[in-house]
């Protein structure tokens, strides 16, 4: 039987049902990792100094792909037209990609978008939102506008989730968050301990399972749970190993009434055409996530070894990220890795000595590593300098949105 092709859950009517209320909820600013990068960097450009290495915010240096890129400059002449049936045409796609049907995938902008819906329809201030510690912070800025208790659980000693004390602390939880790889150590939470909170958790919450970075490693998805009809969201994007971060493409997947709910806030959109086009370029390239997986794995593991040999201690990755221990307030690092034109990660309040490192080209983690041996002996000669001094009343600009500094 020919599939109907308005089979997802997002119908375009589906908008009108939004209530007024949702809608002044949902056009709330939605973070992101560029947004975080950026506030983290306070009143510095991130691009202040000329030729900067960028290894702060999880970006895939490589871009898109050859046939992506491609993709998009076929689309420019058609950029005239809303053309909402390559929306459609790419969720039939990615529903053979990964053996599911097409009203279990909304598409959207990102995976940031369906995350910070899925915090506002499954939290309250009688549903907890639950996350580990250290872990992806955008979640816990979109609980504080429903009110919602954040429960921070510490990782374990061997850097997963720590499942059993997530359902033990929250017996109230509405949402539990499990990013595996995890930003920002990119260490790895099982399967069978994704299937305990499943099992679990209090009834009516549900388990978003961010697999931003999954492609990176050879870890199992979690869609076979969403397939068995579990309360479970998985979120994808194409930002990462795709390398499609400044294009925006991303998908969430879900029982159709769990995202249904979902679509209370966000409501169903033609995706831009550019960055429909370079997804489906990019699903029908069958070389390109090994290839790259590969080329991350070796530069990645190149730098681990070095980090060995310099005795310098880090948390072992699957990802394209690190945490590597400065062994000093981290701010200091950050700050002189900036003098010396290399921009690196963030802090996070659980481990304030340790930064987030992204994993670059060769050529810039060579600049990565002699600017940290530099700062880590004491002789780099400058301190960072504010390009230009930002009064007081000064606006900041996070990720398009102007908001008083």
């Amino acid at each position: 039987m020919k599939q109907d092709r308005n089979s997802t859950p997002f119908s375009r009517r589906s908008f009108l049902h939004l209530s007024a209320a949702a809608s002044t909820v949902a056009a709330m600013h939605i973070v992101t990792e560029p947004m975080l990068a950026h506030a983290a960097a306070k009143n510095r450009p991130l691009n202040a100094v000329k030729g900067a290495v960028m290894i702060n915010a999880n970006e895939n240096p490589l871009g898109p792909c050859i046939a992506a890129r491609e993709a998009i400059s076929s689309m420019a002449a058609l950029g005239g037209r809303y053309s909402t049936e390559m929306t459609d045409d790419l969720v039939q796609l990615v529903a053979k990609v990964e053996g599911l049907k097409p009203n279990y995938i909304q598409l959207y902008p990102g995976s940031s978008g369906p995350l910070h819906h899925s915090v506002l329809s499954y939290t309250s201030p009688s549903k907890s939102y639950v996350t580990a510690d250290p872990g992806y912070e955008a979640g816990m800025e979109a609980a504080k506008i429903t009110g919602a208790r954040v429960v921070k659980v510490p990782l374990t000693k061997s850097y997963s989730h720590d499942v059993k004390a997530m359902v033990a602390a929250a017996p109230d939880a509405g949402m539990f968050y499990i990013c595996t790889p995890n930003n920002p150590t990119g260490t790895l939470t099982s399967h069978a301990d994704i299937e305990y909170v499943v099992e679990n958790k209090p009834k009516g919450a549900v388990v978003v399972v961010d697999e931003a970075y999954l492609h990176f490693c050879d870890a199992p998805s979690a869609l076979d749970l969403v397939k068995a009809g579990k309360d479970v969201v998985v979120l994808r994007t194409f930002s990462k190993i795709y390398g499609m971060a400044g294009i925006r493409c991303g998908m969430a997947f879900a029982r159709p009434d769990l995202l249904e709910k979902i679509s209370g806030f966000s409501g169903w959109n033609a995706m831009p055409i550019t960055a429909v086009a370079a997804a489906t370029a990019s699903l029908n390239a069958p070389h390109l996530l090994p290839e790259r997986k590969a080329v991350n794995a070796k530069i990645r593991g190149e730098v681990f070894e070095w980090l060995d040999r310099n005795a310098y201690s880090y948390v072992p990755s699957h990802s394209n990220c690190f945490m590597l221990d400065t062994k000093r307030p981290a701010k200091q690092v950050i700050d002189a890795m900036a003098a010396e034109g290399v921009m690196i990660g963030r802090i996070w309040p659980a481990w304030p000595t340790h930064a987030r490192i992204t994993v670059g080209t060769s050529a810039e983690m060579d600049r990565f590593q002699e600017a940290f041996k530099k700062v880590m002996s004491g002789t780099v000669s400058r301190a960072w300098a504010e390009p230009n001094v930002v009064a007081k009343n000064a606006k900041r600009n996070f990720d398009g949105l102007v908001l008083p500094a």
